[in-house]
């Protein structure tokens, strides 16, 4: 979701700068704007003084300028937080059944959940990326699969293999994931 706000974040201020730009660059190089056009010719300002100061008389003009500004700034904040959140799960708590914990690297278990898928038949190279919470992670798996393999049967060995046994070696009740399989790209074969 957060790739697509900014995707449409950053086209629709592009498409604002680059109209608004490109309309004040034409009638600065002396174009005819048309009558509604908030600028008049190339020595015309985008605000005069009477246009700056027709509302300040009003009641509602300050508050309603306050309100926009704070509801652009809480959105420009999530947009930022939302974008500096590590979205790569660097750590795992590991139940050692006495009451106590350890910590296993993110990164640990993605290596050995990658090496592992890779092993099965048919798989010529594997993906993982853990999120979610330390003590409930989710993987993201992705597949590279050969042309001669059966998507549900690598599905299958996939999760009843690695994942069972990143499962059960990290002492997880359960661990959800999400599996993305392409299929490598081969030549055609010649047939003599």
């Amino acid at each position: 979701m957060l790739r697509i706000v900014n995707r449409v974040v950053l086209g629709v201020a592009g498409l604002v700068l680059l109209v608004v730009g490109g309309s004040v660059l034409a009638v600065g190089l002396g174009l005819n704007p048309p009558s509604w056009w908030i600028h008049d010719g190339p020595h015309d300002v985008l605000l005069d003084d009477t246009e700056r100061t027709r509302w300040e008389n009003h009641g509602w003009w300050w508050p309603t300028v306050l309100a926009v500004l704070a509801v652009l700034l809480l959105l420009a904040l999530w947009w930022l937080t939302a974008n500096l959140r590590r979205h790569r799960l660097t750590e795992v708590l590991v139940d050692t059944g006495d009451g106590e914990g350890a910590l296993l690297r993110g990164r640990a278990l993605e290596s050995v959940l990658a090496n592992e898928a890779t092993e099965l038949d048919g798989v010529s190279h594997a993906h993982v990326r853990l999120t979610g919470r330390r003590n409930a992670p989710k993987a993201r798996v992705r597949l590279l699969l050969e042309p001669h393999v059966d998507p549900g049967t690598a599905l299958s060995h996939l999760t009843a293999e690695a994942l069972a046994h990143a499962r059960t070696s990290a002492g997880l009740a359960s661990l959800p994931a999400e599996v993305r399989m392409k299929a490598v790209k081969h030549r055609a074969e010649r047939v003599s």
